[in-house]
């Protein structure tokens, strides 16, 4: 397949992508810790707590998604099905993730403002900084492939070797010849919200935690899960979407549970922590 040229605007425009989403969240997660005196550890900790759970998700996951395996193969068949799977998979994974964060090792922050931090951690530094500059910088990659004409020879392997990823290996490339402005302006529309969204998720377990409201967990993976079934009915194809349709549902989707979160949980917690204690996480 012939995927033409990779412009030189498009290379720009990744470049431009990939400075944005790695120094973005960091600048929110300095203003934030500076701003409300948090510990910059409870950023961190949200960060890898969700890159330690994404990765043993995506090796689980796969099990479930193979055509190799028999309940790969059952799950492939089955769109709807396939679209729960990807959808839940992640629910489960990175809500279970903030639990076992703040029941652990954030278990003494009581302070309102962590679950926050926890949030920009999760969802800007890991998602946004880590993984997002990560995916430009492959794109840039795979765009000099592409014009050198051995972007052919890695669709030829992944059709031999990995099946799998063969169309998802193509659509890289369709994406970098059809990369423009609009297509960058649409990523950083999405991860604004995606960051929202991830913030109102950690609102809502902290306070599974803190309140011991248990029943929150189970509510924060279920809209978690909704939310990426609804990704994954679109990338299945079995309801056409059109991309700015999905990406204002998405929108709506993800400012409805920040705003949820804040009005009836983190706005109502107006108990401060005793000054010693404030001292103590202050230092951490």
């Amino acid at each position: 397949m012939d995927y033409g040229t990779v412009s030189t605007q498009t290379f720009v425009l990744l470049g431009i992508g990939a400075a944005l989403f790695f120094v973005a969240p960091v600048v929110i997660a300095i203003i934030w810790k500076k701003k409300k005196k948090e510990p910059f550890t409870t950023i961190l900790i949200g960060a890898a707590t969700f890159m330690v759970f994404v990765i043993v998700e995506k090796i689980i996951q796969s099990f479930f998604i193979m055509d190799s395996t028999p309940i790969g193969a059952f799950i492939n068949a089955r769109p709807l099905l396939w679209a729960f799977t990807v959808g839940f998979f992640p629910g489960i994974f990175e809500e279970t993730g903030r639990l076992v964060a703040f029941k652990t090792l954030l278990k003494r922050r009581t302070q309102r403002e962590t679950a926050v931090s926890y949030g920009i951690g999760h969802g800007g530094l890991a998602e946004v900084s880590i993984i997002m500059t990560y995916t430009m910088i492959s794109y840039i990659a795979y765009g000099v492939l592409i014009n050198t004409g051995m972007f052919n020879e890695i669709i030829e392997q992944a059709r031999e070797l990995a099946p799998n990823q063969l169309s998802q290996i193509e659509g890289i490339g369709t994406q970098l010849t059809e990369f423009s402005f609009i297509t960058l302006l649409i990523m950083i529309f999405e991860r604004v919200f995606a960051v929202f969204f991830h913030i109102g998720a950690s609102i809502i377990v902290f306070y599974a935690c803190k309140d011991k409201k248990f029943w929150l967990y189970p509510l924060a993976v279920v809209i978690h899960g909704l939310i990426d079934t609804m990704g994954g009915i679109a990338l299945a194809k079995i309801v056409e979407i059109p991309d700015l349709a999905f990406e204002g549902m998405f929108a709506a989707a993800a400012l409805a549970t920040f705003l949820g979160a804040y009005f009836l949980l983190y706005r109502k917690d107006k108990a401060k922590m005793l000054p010693e204690e404030a001292i103590k996480q202050t230092a951490l």
